[in-house]
């Protein structure tokens, strides 16, 4: 008997909700899970920032997160879940047009479920912005 592939994480609607705007409400996906550790917009090498600027930096951050789950045997599309922590709410906003940009650069048009939480630092003091991220692997 040839097993069925197992289905990719894909997004789930609300019915009654109004449709989100880059993220999904609900994920839902069947397999090995991957959780990241929150990822800094520093090159990981060298642990060096290569830029103050937010949306370098969300750039670089994306792409340490997608290169973490790949280290764990996934692809930016098994990502269910994002959880952005931003340390300047203003500037955050101010700049969403280039952040979706810099997002689709990295991620496509892949819009897992998303949490966004402004806080007053990060550990690290030159970071903006420090993603978490869990996949799920069929």
């Amino acid at each position: 008997m040839t097993e069925r592939p197992a289905e990719l994480p894909h997004p789930v609607s609300i019915a009654e909700w109004a449709r989100p705007q880059g993220y999904s409400d609900v994920m839902v996906g069947t397999g090995r899970v991957i959780v990241t550790a929150g990822m800094i917009g520093w090159d990981p090498r060298t642990r060096e920032f290569r830029s103050p600027d937010l949306v370098q930096q969300v750039h670089q951050t994306l792409e340490n997160v997608v290169a973490a789950v790949r280290a764990g045997g996934g692809e930016p599309g098994h990502i269910v879940r994002l959880t952005w922590y931003i340390v300047d709410r203003q500037a955050y906003l101010s700049r969403l047009r280039e952040i979706g940009v810099a997002y689709r650069s990295v991620m496509g048009k892949h819009y897992p479920a998303m949490a966004v939480v402004i806080v007053a630092g990060l550990v690290e003091r030159n970071a903006l912005v420090e993603i978490e991220a869990t996949a799920i692997v069929p």
